[in-house]
């Protein structure tokens, strides 16, 4: 690992990358990870949030308001606006009816569709014949996940949505969004197969599928949406964790334990940044447990454990992933900052327990004093007993005369 190290794994990213070199732009993948996913970087990690349910009835949820009449521009239009959410906010219209009901894909199946890409001023930002993507994994933008499994087979959809339900306020660099832009997305469902059986999938097969969700994971987390790379994430180390019944060579093997590697890490660096701090340790501990010397997962654990108050527990991870590689400026600094702040820490502990127990030195004046004290009480009573036994003998020798 170089001292200016990507944030997630993801030199083989795609989707991402390429398109940030080519408008000129450095993405946070790009950029070099200098370990800044934990700044100052659950979920629950065993049940990742699903995307909002887009719900079954047409008429349930829809705004009278919403709906108008059909647009006389868009030929073969023959219904009117659906609002998906009931919030204005997703809306979808038939323009050519599909085979039925029926025919809806399901989540979890692979679909095709034919896509055209605009803003709501007519400008197209990109058409695709034949996209492809398992609907409900969050391969896509939430809006398609959500429209396309109300539509019917062979069935011709417009779609409306806010930014929200699209590329946000950030944008996209491909297809070239603007940030905060509502878009409108020309549909056509043309394919819908169930997913494939992964015991029964090619090894290759496997890795490739695995690395795609990973990469879609990475999509997500350079955006901010950490809550769906962690869902991404967790589809692909579920592909990577699924039992196989044809033969797989070591270096398959190899090469698929290294992408579990590499989702469990980026799954923690998005644990971190939504706080979720048990979920974080969780992941980075399993990565430990398949390559023990991995220094991205020590990094991710000692700060998780920096910020959960073990403060020892912290160092000693931290000063393994030095170890394992010395030049690396960032461990270094984050080492040297939680090593001042641990003996502050111990200083303020000392300082309470202290104040606590009295301070020694006030008693240590007191002993003396106490000590004096009891030496003038006895030397009064020596005094006090010889001048009676005085007055006695005198008593006596007055007497002895008389």
């Amino acid at each position: 690992m170089t001292d200016r190290e990507e944030v997630m794994d993801s030199s083989d990213s795609r989707d991402i990358a390429p398109s940030a070199k080519k408008n000129g732009k450095t993405s946070l993948l790009d950029s070099g990870e200098d370990f800044e996913v934990l700044d100052e970087e659950d979920i629950d990690d065993d049940d990742p949030p699903p995307l909002e349910d887009a719900g079954e009835g047409k008429g349930k949820n829809a705004n009278p308001s919403e709906k108008k009449n059909a647009d006389p521009e868009l030929p073969g239009q023959v219904d009117e606006w659906l609002d998906v959410l009931g919030s204005g906010q997703l809306k979808k219209k038939v323009l050519e009816e599909g085979e039925g009901r029926d025919s809806r894909p399901q989540k979890g199946q692979n679909v095709k569709i034919r896509l055209k890409t605009s803003l709501l001023d007519g400008t197209v930002l990109e058409e695709k014949p034949d996209l492809s993507f398992t609907l409900g994994d969050g391969d896509v933008i939430q809006a398609l996940d959500l429209a396309v499994q109300l539509m019917e087979m062979g069935e011709k959809a417009l779609i409306q949505t806010d930014a929200k339900y699209a590329y946000g306020a950030r944008g996209s660099l491909e297809p070239a969004v603007p940030p905060n832009a509502e878009l409108s997305l020309e549909v056509k469902l043309l394919e819908a197969t169930d997913a494939p059986d992964l015991e029964l999938l090619p090894p290759a097969e496997k890795i490739a599928l695995a690395s795609q969700k990973r990469e879609r994971g990475n999509a997500h987390y350079q955006r901010g949406d950490y809550a769906f790379a962690v869902n991404s994430y967790s589809i692909a180390l579920q592909i990577t964790e699924s039992s196989s019944k044809v033969d797989i060579s070591p270096e398959e093997e190899s090469e698929l334990l290294d992408v579990k590697v590499k989702c469990l890490n980026n799954m923690a660096a998005s644990q971190l940044k939504l706080d979720h701090y048990d979920a974080a340790l969780k992941s980075c501990v399993s990565a430990l447990e398949h390559q023990p010397d991995n220094i991205k997962a020590l990094f991710r654990m000692g700060k998780v454990l920096a910020l959960q108050g073990e403060y020892t527990e912290a160092i000693q991870s931290l000063r393994k992933a030095l170890k394992l590689e010395p030049s690396n400026k960032t461990i270094h600094s984050e080492l040297s900052k939680l090593v001042k702040k641990h003996s502050e820490q111990r200083g303020a502990e000392q300082a309470m327990y202290k104040k606590m127990l009295g301070n020694p030195s006030n008693n240590s004046t007191q002993k003396p004093r106490a000590k004096s004290s009891w030496g003038l009480s006895w030397k009064w009573l020596f005094g006090a007993t010889a001048v009676a036994i005085g007055g006695v003998a005198l008593s006596v020798v007055i007497a002895a005369r008389n």
